[in-house]
């Protein structure tokens, strides 16, 4: 099977190479994935944790902390693939950390990396499976452990497409710790033993409790050369296709609320130039807010500016100050993005009719009156509209929001407890 999987992933590395050139994917960290661990490195049996990208490696955090704490002899390894997921988890690892890539899922190139690593434990944050890696693991009796596993419609589609080449890779996973009733149906669908699937909850809900929710923001609201009287639409990780459509809701909405501004927080913040652009042709004048942070706040900023939040980072700093928030990924086909920051500040949340990727939480959220769905920039318009003309109504569907994330959390206490008994046994 290892001769399978290394044609495959030699088939997907061949095809993605170009846009890995052209994307300048290439990082200084790459010397990693090719199996290059630093040839110094002494971890004694060290947990190794992989958190693939930014929402991971905010998900892992509270967990790696209380791991920390349950095992305080034990160094860990935390695995990244995206360079912003490995600067997330660098800003908050330990001292004695190693914050590095996950390798290449080469068997020559894993199985290099695991011995030099010998880890005792192997965790995987969300649905990451790399074969090689997960048999090089089993075959040296490293018990590996899937934590807030969840499988979206399009995954499960695919999975069960490639179920004789998949079910060999499940079957070497230990445990599956998954965040819904839904999720562990499918892992069984897909040929993984009923003993092995435990639903423990969303961990993205115990994620935000280490936000913290009280500090007084406002200061970056000033920086803005805002008002506190004056209100804030921010819409937050939003993709192409989406800003002129926020564009053409604020556009309507401005004319009848003057104290109303605008913030956009693109998804990728290079694509800033972009979104100056689409600013200036719905006729305001865009302002970066790296610019503003860097230097002294603008006197006033007028109703014609919309700023862009062309950093990474502080995306929860502008929620704070905001008003109400748009999530973005969810009005095109991206599978939306995480509602429980703004959600955890107890703000108004808007988002559209594709968010594949948070189902569970957007019904959750739907079903108690806590959010907010919209199919267009004319019914965006209208249920900002709305709240703007009832401001209880906002504090209430903030206030529900807020209700919901206290009473989800506990999925990373039931997660580590699972850990304690597959692990260290």
């Amino acid at each position: 099977m290892r001769l399978i999987y290394d044609l495959i992933f030699l088939l997907i590395a061949v095809f993605y190479l170009p846009a890995y050139l052209l994307r300048g994917k290439f990082h200084s960290g790459f010397r990693q994935r090719l199996g290059f661990p630093p040839k110094n490195l002494s971890l004694k049996k060290p947990v190794w944790i992989h958190a693939v990208s930014v929402g991971e490696a905010l998900t892992a955090k509270g967990l790696i902390a209380d791991l920390h704490k349950a095992f305080p002899k034990k160094k860990f390894v935390i695995s990244t693939v995206t360079p912003t997921g490995n600067k997330i988890v660098r800003s908050y690892a330990a001292g004695g950390d190693f914050v590095t890539y996950l390798p290449l899922d080469f068997s020559f190139i894993t199985g290099r990396v695991i011995k030099k690593i010998d880890p005792a434990l192997f965790i995987i944050v969300e649905t990451e499976l790399w074969p090689n890696l997960i048999t090089a693991l089993n075959r040296k009796g490293i018990p590996i452990v899937l934590v807030n596993g969840r499988i979206s419609d399009s995954s499960f589609k695919g999975y069960r497409a490639v179920k004789f080449l998949l079910k060999p890779v499940l079957e070497k996973v230990d445990l599956f710790l998954v965040q819904t009733g839904r999720d562990a149906d499918r892992l069984m669908r897909l040929g993984v033993s009923a003993q092995k699937v435990k639903v423990t909850g969303n961990m993205k809900f115990d994620a935000v409790k280490n936000l913290d929710t009280k500090k007084d923001y406002s200061v970056y609201k000033s920086r803005l050369g805002l008002m506190p009287e004056e209100k804030i639409l921010i819409a937050g990780s939003t993709h192409r296709g989406e800003e002129s459509r926020v564009l053409s809701a604020y556009k309507a909405l401005s004319q009848d609320f003057g104290f109303l501004r605008l913030i956009i927080a693109p998804r990728h913040p290079e694509r800033a130039p972009e979104i100056e652009r689409l600013i200036r042709r719905a006729g305001f004048t865009p302002h970066r807010i790296s610019s503003l942070l860097e230097k002294k706040i603008i006197t006033q900023a007028g109703q014609d500016i919309v700023f862009i939040l062309d950093t990474i980072g502080h995306l929860f700093l502008f929620f704070s100050v905001s008003d109400i928030v748009f999530m973005g990924g969810s009005l095109v086909k991206k599978g939306g993005h995480n509602i429980l920051e703004p959600a955890s500040l107890a703000k108004p949340v808007v988002f559209g009719p594709h968010m594949a990727n948070f189902r569970d939480i957007a019904e959750l959220f739907l079903n108690n009156n806590a959010a907010i769905r919209i199919n267009g920039a004319k019914e965006l318009e209208v249920a900002i509209r709305d709240l703007l003309k009832h401001p209880e109504q906002m504090l209430e569907l903030g206030r529900a929001a807020k209700r919901l994330i206290l009473e989800n959390e506990g999925a990373t206490r039931s997660t580590l407890e699972h850990i304690e008994n597959i692990a260290f046994s």
